[in-house]
């Protein structure tokens, strides 16, 4: 497991020497996300940031302030969504917006046909969200989610693992994630549901996501129960009140018989992340310690529970200090290296948006089941809402 840690940062630090021309791409949305991108693409050094957009100028400025005393050129400052669309020089480009205008930035940009990167969570609502996933299908070039803790070293490790098949059959997966509070964000768009599709969209895609592709299966039952204990109580923004949930306990069954349950708790003062996942040869635990504090970086380590495995006793899988400054502790800059890969061509594991819509529907779910404190079946439910998601090309290809 250790040659497998080694090999995944050697491959990365190759990919960041290649003599291939560079990409041209184009952020839309340069908040703290955008700016996070680009910052991703310069380390990576295998595209160029060659314009921006945003309608907060303010926001703008702090994005050309990331090329200042660099090697790289300064972007283009557009005015519009349609100058992108018009440049030869944007390869790709790059949605970093607010979760509810993620439709409307891809109706705007899907006329160019150029490649897509999109932050998660794909949509806030099943309807965005299905809508986006049948684009993606006959859309000319590729279109990538931003799921990009599936990067985190010790996940890769896990992922890995499972491919290799050593834990056998998976019968139970199980994470959970302690952090503080959601940061700051422009109006504040983040601390209401209507824009944020919620906490379990919004924040925890990501781990429902991994959970759909370890348990290899989609949901069936989806019980939850959470909501808002001590952040945000008494919070208000242009006059109404925060409705966001900070903490939550959700448990899925899936139709091949695996169960997945998740913890949530966003009154932590630190951020502790665990995943245990159960075959019937071995348990798998994978955790990592980080913090949102300056100069307190982060620690990953890994366990594989079989017997002869060389990581049963647990190793330090903890990216380098380089990699793990390129964003959210390093799985930005892969995030970005499968992109650039599918915008040349290659084929890669990079989120696509089947597999975000199905983290959008088991989220969603949960979600449900909080307001009405039921057991809610996810076929009868989406069945009810009109939605039907289970034609084979909207069914996610989930091996590892």
């Amino acid at each position: 497991m250790r040659t497998d840690l080694d090999n995944i940062v050697t491959q990365l630090r190759t990919s960041m020497n290649s003599d291939a021309p560079k990409l041209g791409y184009a952020v839309i949305g340069t908040g703290m996300m955008g700016r996070e991108h680009i910052r991703a693409v310069h380390q990576l050094n295998q595209a160029r940031i060659v314009g921006v957009f945003d309608t907060n100028t303010q926001s703008v400025e702090k994005a050309l302030q990331e090329f200042a005393g660099t090697e790289h050129d300064p972007p283009k400052a557009y005015k519009t969504i349609a100058e992108i669309n018009q440049y030869a020089e944007v390869d790709a480009v790059l949605i970093c917006t607010p979760n509810f205008t993620h439709r409307e930035i891809f109706d705007a940009v899907k006329i160019s046909g150029k490649a897509v990167l999109l932050e998660k969570p794909m949509a806030t609502t099943l309807e965005d969200a299905f809508y986006l996933a049948k684009a993606s299908l006959s859309y000319p070039a590729p279109i990538q989610l931003g799921m990009q803790y599936r990067y985190k070293s010790q996940y890769q490790l896990a992922l890995n693992s499972l491919t290799k098949g050593e834990l056998g059959d998976v019968k139970m997966v199980s994470l959970s994630e302690y952090r503080p509070a959601f940061l700051p964000k422009i109006n504040e768009w983040n601390k209401f549901s209507r824009y944020s599709g919620g906490t379990l969209v919004e924040k925890c895609c990501h781990y429902f996501d991994l959970m759909n592709r370890i348990a290899n299966s989609q949901p069936i039952r989806v019980y939850a129960s959470g909501g808002k204990a001590v952040n945000f109580k008494d919070f208000t923004f242009d006059g109404q009140a925060a409705d966001i949930d900070d903490h939550a306990l959700v448990i899925v069954d899936y139709e091949n018989g695996v169960k997945g349950q998740f913890t949530l708790n966003m009154f932590s003062e630190e951020l502790y992340e665990t995943l245990v996942v159960s075959g019937n040869k071995g348990t798998l635990r994978a955790e990592e310690e980080a913090s949102f504090k300056s100069r307190r970086g982060s620690k990953s380590k890994i366990k594989v529970e079989v017997n002869g495995h060389d990581a049963y006793d647990g190793i330090d899988c903890t990216f380098p200090q380089d990699i793990e400054l390129g964003g959210h502790y390093g799985s930005t800059l892969f995030e970005h290296d499968r992109f650039s890969a599918r915008v040349n061509g290659a084929t890669g594991d990079g989120a696509s948006c089947t597999e975000g819509l199905w983290a959008i529907i088991t989220a969603w779910m949960a979600q449900e089941s909080i307001k009405t404190g039921a057991v809610v079946d996810v076929r009868s439910t989406l069945e009810h809402l009109g939605i039907n998601p289970y034609s084979q090309d909207l069914l996610p290809n989930t091996t590892y």
